[in-house]
């Protein structure tokens, strides 16, 4: 299953009718979720999906939400599905609790097969009509589902999930390890490095200043909702720059490179320290590894990720040589090793271990995940040993 994403362009009478979906979506899920918090509260018998839906249906002959009933049903009953989804999350997964929808945030609605029409290459929404997409590439089979969506900045997309074979990708033998970090982004075992854009550092005094006109408008009126637009534009910008650049950087180096290798990266741990927040959620490691993974299972190429507390900035990456540092500092750019007499420059020789010990690890492995030892408390008995997740694609 793939999914394909694009921009369109409704008509004014087609914004009124998606405006109206989207409330209606948006009003059932805090409506079922409302229920179901109710019984949590009172340790009542849960309420399940089978359960709201029947509750809908009375709810929707009652007079006083009519409403309900001027919009397709499908994406009223798929908001059901959603929450029934992320309760299923909660419980199982390790999620968080579900939480109420907002009118100001992200909108959504979903359509299945019985809420459109696709004939030609055009696609037609229950109650809603033909749509003005803007087509940036074409997929051959019908799509499953079409999901319908529109960011606080007033832009309106729509993403088809298709099950279409994936393009096949020219082999390489290329390996590469790579180190993260914030001065340079990516450093790679070859001695180069990418640094990335940095958006929301580069506009963060535009931020600032939009964030702070809107703190000065009074709440509800119209020239506050102009000046949220603002912000919600600013932000936009950002996430599309900072997008934008690691889609292409991770396609660049799955088409180059048949093994990948990187460092587990605790980022919700780094993240709760403030003086590195900032500059750890603009460099976005976890998105950039997540795109790595599942691109490396599209196109048949090899994913590793090693152990966290690898020391792989304080060992020596000489061969035959391996000195641990223990005296290496967060300033110390650059470092000679006592043992062998080498000069290393930290970034390119954590990316150099990272690969040896990835490399190393796969093929003890062979191809399996090697997880490593944890005592009673969870923690990690041997540094040395790496987790290997290997994604292959037949």
């Amino acid at each position: 299953m793939r999914g394909f994403q694009y921009r369109f362009y409704p008509s004014p009478e087609q914004k009124v009718m998606l405006a109206k979906t989207f409330g209606c979506a948006r009003f059932v899920y805090n409506w079922a979720l409302n229920l179901r918090s109710i019984a949590w509260k009172e340790r009542q018998e849960s309420i399940n999906y089978g359960a709201t839906s029947a509750a809908l249906t009375e709810l929707k002959r009652q007079p006083e939400v009519e409403w309900l009933n001027e919009v397709s049903c499908v994406p009223i009953q798929q908001s059901l599905r959603h929450l029934q989804t992320a309760f299923v999350n909660f419980w199982q997964s390790g999620a968080g609790y579900p939480g109420f929808k907002k009118r100001s945030g992200h909108q959504s609605a979903e359509f299945t097969r019985s809420g459109f029409q696709w004939k030609n290459g055009k696609l037609s929404l229950a109650r809603i009509g033909k749509l003005k997409i803007r087509w940036s590439r074409h997929f051959q089979c019908e799509p499953t589902t079409v999901h319908v969506s529109r960011t606080p900045a007033g832009r309106y997309y729509i993403s088809f999930r298709v099950d279409e074979a994936l393009p096949a990708m020219p082999e390489a033998a290329g390996e590469i390890g790579i180190d993260l970090g914030l001065k340079t982004f990516a450093a790679f075992n070859d001695g180069t490095g990418h640094h990335a854009p940095r958006p929301l550092r580069r506009k963060m005094a535009q931020l600032k200043k939009a964030q702070k006109a809107l703190s000065r408008k009074r709440k509800g009126s119209s020239n506050r909702n102009k000046a949220r637009i603002k912000v919600a534009k600013i932000h936009e910008k950002i996430s599309d720059i900072r997008r934008d650049g690691l889609q292409k950087l991770t396609t660049d180096l799955v088409r180059k490179n048949h093994t990948i290798v990187i460092e587990d990266l605790n980022v919700r741990g780094m993240m709760a320290n403030h003086c590195l927040a900032g500059a750890v959620a603009d460099s976005a490691w976890g998105e950039f590894a997540r795109e790595l993974e599942y691109k490396c299972g599209w196109y048949g190429r090899v994913f590793i990720r090693i152990n966290r507390w690898y020391p792989s900035s304080r060992t020596c990456s000489t061969p035959d040589c391996g000195f641990v540092n223990h005296t290496l500092t967060l300033d110390d750019r650059e470092w000679t090793c006592p043992r062998c007499r080498t000069t290393h420059d930290r970034d390119t020789n954590a990316s150099r271990n990272i690969l040896a010990v990835g490399l190393a690890e796969r093929q003890n492995a062979r191809g399996d995940a090697v997880r490593p030892r944890r005592d009673r408390r969870g923690r990690q008995g041997n540094h040395l040993r790496s987790e290997n997740r290997s994604v292959r694609c037949a």
